[in-house]
């Protein structure tokens, strides 16, 4: 069997940056089909924590400008495919797809033909 490996190495100036780069190649390939802005709201949410203060959903809406009732219709969405979870009533990033941003990462993908 021939295996071909490919090393990419890409340099993020912030750790928004960073957390959107990854969690936009966790929607490609897991075929999340996420939109830029669902993507940027979940990169947010896993820099801040959580996204129930009004102050980080605030900081978001002027950051995207976008609104409050987008905020929660992507949410919803979010939620329901496991994105994020609710968790001690808080909206986070399923701990299952977050992790430290503040440190470099580096992502082993195989994609197994047959």
């Amino acid at each position: 069997m021939k295996v071909i490996v490919q090393n990419i190495k890409n340099v993020s100036n912030t750790n928004f940056i960073l957390a959107e780069k990854y969690y936009n190649i966790l929607s490609a390939i897991n075929g999340l089909k996420l939109t830029q802005r669902e993507v940027q709201l979940v990169a947010f949410t896993a820099i801040k924590g959580n996204l129930s203060y009004a102050d980080y959903r605030n900081e978001f809406c002027t950051l995207h400008n976008t609104t409050n009732p987008t905020i929660n219709n992507i949410i919803s969405r979010l939620k329901k495919i496991g994105v994020l979870i609710k968790k001690e009533g808080k909206v986070k990033v399923n701990s299952i797809i977050n992790i430290d941003f503040t440190a470099d990462i580096t992502l082993e993908i195989k994609l197994i033909h047959g």
